[in-house]
């Protein structure tokens, strides 16, 4: 029974796997229909659900309370499931303000059911955040037509329950006037999932405090610990451009201050020219600065100064195909090498079938169309009237008097006039005006000054990637010189250690404080995109690290290590992802606890896998490394149980938010269904009571270092490939 129990399990995780792949190659649908919610699928599951109560049961595992309740929760949250896929009723309705309470709805099989109750939409509204166009939430108010009249509010992660009817928001008209709701129908499957989840939530806690658990046999076992090793790197990053070197022209320093001072409405919030200007030349050149010159530099040059910019091979271009196109030799094109005496070059390239990669066209004409925004200064909308700001290429309402229709039409004119004469005083001081007017007409939405102040210094913290690469060097260093020197005691490697703890305590306030400069500026948690969440990862592992450096020998250099990776990655992009306003679905607790707790999974995995490799490396050095193999050994078991709870716990957590915002707490993406395969990778391991060959400490290292792909595939291998509503690095 305990053979056929794992080998179901297994060939479960393949189907998974096998599953996410068909899904990219022949879509949602046929996956959903023929692999997820397939008969044969759900036999599959109930197989694994019955033989595991068997095994358990046979093994007397329900005398250990905690142990046999964590595995019964899992039979719950599937009978959950399955009664949910049988019995319950998902499908959309679709009201109308002013009309007749609507009694029936089309289920998500296309056919139509009766209520009994009729549901009117009394009202709907957008809200939107303070003076943007950002929409903050979207709410429908209904009155329900039954014995006794009852108004329901429905917004996003606000739920409408009657009669064991659950209403979520799902979309909505143009005008305003109609909405459309998600309707659900499962008074029994939700039930007894969410008693499953508390079951789950309960069982992991009181595992951690069974007497006779492995964890805790692990825990009190004796380990020597190793002090830390390192030697110092003096990093200095080369600079590829010269100051002597010839630059194109634009204002002076404090001038360019000035007018990155000012506020513009920008990425549907107001914030300082500073980010537009540094976004702007991060897009364009992929650094914030240029030959020398500051980002705000850099926009006001394109601006005022456009003839001696055109010329300037500034513009990164990404892909051989696309500069072949443009007609240039190194990454870098000019704004004249886009067009030629036959019009604009791009028109002509060749449709995505016949080039590698057509988005890299699509990257190249986007940094085009953003340059004519500058120059024509339809990006710049810094003028406010009336809640709406305004561009000087954007025409301006009838009712704006004359004086200020003078003052806006003529006052950038004015500033470039005196550019033209170098009296950058005279820049200084009309920009500083047109602040005036700013701060004066913009009737609600402005930044605090703290707020504006923190962005602008924020803008100015960009040391990722120099930190970066002195993590993975300290990182590194470690690693070899730890497997390298069989003794590591003395008065040098004492300082040595000391040392690098400063460094990481150092490095760790540092992210800390840029974490929460993001949060400050932003008003929400920084964990909705991928740049944020790699992020928190590198503050987690440098967190760890400091937490595990007394009892595990190379909690420092893996923390190092994991912390530069997770910095590196992050990076990725061409500029760190902007400041938005949060989504409307995102705004709920539950998805920062859902992301931090799986990230914080996440760094354990990792830890786990660097003792995986630093075992396989000591295990080349012979028998008497046996020692330091078996601590490596009893660490990453140690660290396997939390690692699998908070990923355990963070995917259900992220299910209730699901089921909250949609209405459903599974909905078979491909990053659900990657967190799932990683989840029940992992929980292998922690079976090595009845598989035998997780005891020795070499399989269960390399066991280590595989089961990690599992992470960076649900993490990047889903981002980056497989797609999905969860793809957002």
């Amino acid at each position: 029974m305990k053979k056929v129990s794992f080998a179901l399990l297994g060939v479960t995780i393949i189907m998974l796997i096998a599953a996410t792949v068909l899904e990219k190659m022949y879509g949602s649908s046929f996956a959903y229909n023929h692999l997820y919610t397939a008969p044969y699928t759900i036999v599959l599951w109930g197989a694994v659900a019955v033989t595991a109560l068997i095994r358990l049961y046979k093994c007397w595992t329900w005398k250990r309370i905690m142990t046999f309740l964590l595995h019964l929760s899992f039979v719950l949250i599937l009978g959950g499931a399955l009664i949910t896929h049988l019995f319950g009723i998902q499908g959309k309705i679709y009201l109308r303000q002013g009309e007749e309470p609507v009694r029936e709805f089309i289920t998500s099989d296309g056919d139509t059911l009766s209520l009994t109750f009729g549901v009117a939409l009394k009202e709907f509204s957008l809200e939107n955040y303070t003076g943007t166009y950002a929409p903050m939430d979207y709410v429908s108010t209904v009155s329900i037509d039954d014995e006794r009249d009852i108004e329901g509010v429905i917004s996003m992660n606000n739920i409408f329950k009657y009669r064991n009817y659950r209403f979520y928001q799902s979309g909505y008209d143009r005008d305003g006037k109609g909405s459309t709701l998600s309707i659900s129908y499962d008074p029994w499957g939700i039930g007894l999932t969410y008693f499953g989840y508390i079951c789950l939530l309960i069982s992991m806690i009181g595992f951690f405090f069974q007497k006779d658990s492995r964890f805790r046999r692990l825990l009190k076992s004796k380990s020597s610990a190793l002090p830390l090793v390192i030697a110092m790197v003096a990093l200095g990053l080369p600079n590829d451009i010269s100051a002597s070197e010839k630059r194109p022209v634009t204002i002076s320093k404090d001038a360019a201050e000035s007018l990155g001072n000012l506020y513009v409405y920008y990425n549907d919030r107001i914030c300082p020219m500073q980010t537009l200007a540094r976004d702007f030349t991060i897009k364009l050149y992929g650094e914030d600065e240029y030959k020398g010159m500051t980002a705000e530099q850099v926009l006001a040059g394109w601006f005022f100064h456009y003839d001696s910019w055109k010329n300037e091979p500034m513009i990164k271009i990404k892909g051989d195909d696309v500069r072949a196109i443009l007609g240039i030799e190194g990454k870098y094109a000019s704004l004249t090498d886009f067009t030629d005496r036959y019009g604009y070059k791009l028109d002509r390239a060749p449709d995505a079938s016949q080039m590698e990669d057509m988005k890299n066209v699509y990257a190249a004409n986007e940094k085009f169309n953003l340059i004519s925004m500058v120059c024509t200064g339809s990006m710049l909308k810094i003028y406010p009237y009336n809640g709406t700001w305004y561009s000087l290429a954007d025409r301006l309402p009838d009712d704006m008097s004359y004086e200020e229709w003078a003052f806006v039409t003529g006052s950038m004119n004015y500033v470039a006039e005196k550019v033209a004469m170098k009296d950058f005083a005279q820049v200084r001081s009309i920009l500083g005006k047109i602040r005036e007017y700013q701060r004066k007409n913009c009737l609600e939405g402005l930044p605090k000054d703290s707020v504006f102040k923190a962005e602008k210094l924020y803008n100015t913290l960009d040391f990722n990637k120099p930190l970066a690469m002195l993590c993975m060097t300290l990182g590194i260093l470690c690693f070899l010189l730890f497997v390298r020197r069989k003794e590591r005691s003395g008065l040098l490697w004492k300082i040595i250690r000391f040392i690098l703890l400063a460094i990481c305590i150092a490095t760790f306030i540092y992210l800390s404080f840029l974490i929460g400069m993001r949060w400050f500026i932003s008003g929400h948690v920084p964990l909705s995109n991928g740049f944020e969440t790699m992020q928190f990862l590198a503050w987690c592992s440098l967190l760890m690290g400091m937490i595990l450096h007394r009892r595990f020998h190379l909690a420092l250099p893996f923390g190092f290590l994991l912390c530069g990776f997770a910095l590196l990655v992050s990076m990725m992009g061409e500029a760190n992802p902007k400041i938005t306003q949060l989504m409307p679905v995102l705004q709920s607790p539950l998805l920062s606890i859902h992301v931090m707790i799986i990230m914080i999974s996440y760094a354990l995995f990792a830890f786990m896998m660097f003792n995986g490799v630093t075992a396989l490396v000591l295990s080349l050095r012979g028998a008497r490394n046996n020692e330091e193999i078996e601590y490596l050994f009893r660490v990453s078991n140690i660290m396997l149980y939390p690692a699998v709870f908070l990923l355990t716990v963070g995917i259900f957590i992220g299910a209730v938010w699901a089921n909250v915002s949609w209405g459903r707490y599974w909905g078979w993406d491909p990053k659900e269904v990657w967190a799932l395969i990683t989840m029940l990778v992992y929980s292998f391991g922690l079976h090595a009571g009845s598989i035998k060959w997780f005891r020795k400490p070499i399989n269960f290292h390399i066991f280590c270092i595989l089961a990690f792909l599992c992470v960076l595939i649900t993490y990047f291998g889903v981002n980056f490939i497989l797609g999905g509503m969860h793809s957002y690095a």
